[in-house]
């Protein structure tokens, strides 16, 4: 049975036609695949079912009922639930509170704590998150914060559930656990629209997949009857014969970054080396200290102990000024927290990270600004209409170049890649790959943190392993196997 049709959807923005006459429907009990490229449609289609945009034209019909548009409000009233990439949550509150913040456990004007945190125990059991109630948001992994977002839904007697890109940031285990709770809301008749870059676990967890290009519907099929490779073929509307492209520069003899003792953030006694044009990796299960490595080389966070080389100098990194000085640039997890001004325009994110460069005594040389953005905005082929518009109006994809091209823009020898393609389209990525040598052959050298096994074993030349802050070992390419990065990733040496 159908539960949510669309019809004929149609939503056009100044210079842009974001859904061009798309129709896509959804059965009730289904797990429904969304796939595209970055700024082919998806986000502005999500959020025309959750009401956050109102098509110029079209119709929307949920359980029979036909609606020009839905509104927020609207939407939740209709049991539509949305669980983004980037969640809203209250970070310094606890995770009841966040479960109930709309109501549901409370009577009169008084708040039942007791009552709360028992029922969000019962509900967060269910989905084997065996977290306290009380732990605030911010305390939780990436993992554990999507089940509270999802617990919120069913709170909220959602149908109709949307996940975006769920499992961006997740360890393989937290996957199983995820599809765990995905196929037993399945069973109670919820609807479930899954969009991911991630095309392997698609014919694991839906039943079938509708795709969009540049603001097209393309078709819909059973996933039973495409692959991975038909998939992306409909996707990029051309075939992509290699996932990875090929780096024919082996990393030079010379070290430019040789960190020993490392101590400080959460992880201990961080020891290697980075050699010019080298790629090398960082693997570990979430809350391994990956991220928090980085943090500290790039002055993000305080060193406790441990030394930093640069090009043969010790160096002092106590600030991200102090890295930039050195030659660090940073490319962080999280484009919208860290990484992107999204209310600024495009220009003035990619000029930021340079903009003394760019200044005559006082002022700034907007014509510099200018040539400086278009260089590097169009070497990363960021899609946008005019770099004037806001960095918040771009699809996921494109928001992650303009923090890539921020990075350039400071001139770094030495750049660190957290999660590079996280929520990136299979194109897209690979244009970040081609990016990523392409810089090695100019002499620079990267560090790259990813949770995507097949982009490390794909991407690296060495892997360093972490295991709860500490260093279990360093695979070389020869010996790279997903078994091995797994066994030190869990503390198995």
């Amino acid at each position: 049975m159908e539960l949510l049709e669309l019809h004929n959807i149609t939503k056009r923005y100044p210079g842009v036609v974001a859904l061009d006459n798309v129709s896509i429907s959804f059965r009730q009990g289904e797990v429904h695949a969304l796939v595209g490229e970055n700024g082919a449609g998806k986000s502005t289609f999500i959020k025309t079912i959750s009401g956050a945009v109102q098509p110029n034209s079209g119709q929307i019909l949920f359980d029979g009922i036909t609606y020009d548009h839905l509104t927020p409000q609207k939407s939740l009233e209709l049991g539509i639930s949305v669980v983004y990439q980037e969640m809203i949550q209250f970070e310094a509150m606890s995770v009841a509170d966040n479960l109930f913040m709309s109501g549901g456990s409370d009577s009169g004007f008084f708040v039942d704590d007791a009552e709360r945190c028992r029922k969000a125990s019962e509900l967060l059991e269910k989905f084997q998150c065996h977290i306290s109630p009380k732990t605030w948001i911010r305390e939780l992994s990436m993992a554990n914060r999507q089940i509270v977002e999802i617990c919120k839904a069913i709170l909220r007697n959602a149908r109709v559930l949307i996940l975006d890109e769920p499992t961006a940031s997740i360890t393989v285990e937290e996957q199983r656990r995820l599809f765990d709770v995905i196929r037993d809301l399945k069973k109670q008749g919820v609807t479930i629209i899954y969009i991911s870059h991630r095309l392997d676990e698609l014919f694991e967890i839906c039943d079938r997949v509708s795709i969009l290009r540049d603001g097209q519907y393309v078709d819909t099929l059973d996933i039973r009857d495409t692959d991975k490779q038909g998939l992306i073929q409909l996707m990029v509307g051309r075939e992509l014969s290699e996932n990875y492209p090929v780096k024919d520069n082996p990393p030079g003899e010379e070290v430019v970054l040789k960190v020993e003792n490392l101590c400080g953030n959460g992880v201990k006694n961080i020891s290697f080396e980075l050699h010019r044009g080298e790629i090398l990796g960082f693997a570990g299960l979430v809350g391994a200290g990956r991220t928090e490595t980085m943090l500290l080389l790039y002055g993000a966070a305080g060193m406790e102990a441990g030394t930093v080389t640069v090009n043969g100098s010790t160096m002092s990194i106590r600030t991200p000024s102090d890295a930039m000085k050195a030659g660090i640039g940073l490319i962080p997890e999280d484009r919208k927290g860290q990484g992107c001004f999204l209310d600024k325009p495009i220009y003035w994110n990619i000029s930021i990270a340079n903009i003394k460069s760019l200044c005559s005594g006082p002022f700034i040389n907007r014509k510099k600004e200018a040539e400086l953005a278009d260089h590097y905005g169009a070497r990363m082929r960021i899609k946008a209409p005019d770099f004037r518009v806001k960095a918040g109006s771009l699809s996921g994809g494109n928001q992650q170049k303009v923090v890539i091209a921020k990075s350039l823009a400071s001139l770094p020898d030495i750049l660190i890649f957290d999660e590079p393609t996280r929520g990136i389209d299979i194109g897209a990525r690979y244009e970040i790959y081609q990016l990523m040598i392409e810089l090695t052959k100019e002499g620079k050298s990267i560090l790259m943190v990813s949770s995507d096994m097949e982009e490390l074993l794909g991407m690296s030349e060495r892997i360093v392993v972490l295991h709860e802050g500490e260093q279990t070992g360093t695979i070389e390419k020869p010996d790279f196997s997903q078994e091995r990065v797994l066994a030190l990733a869990s503390g198995i040496q």
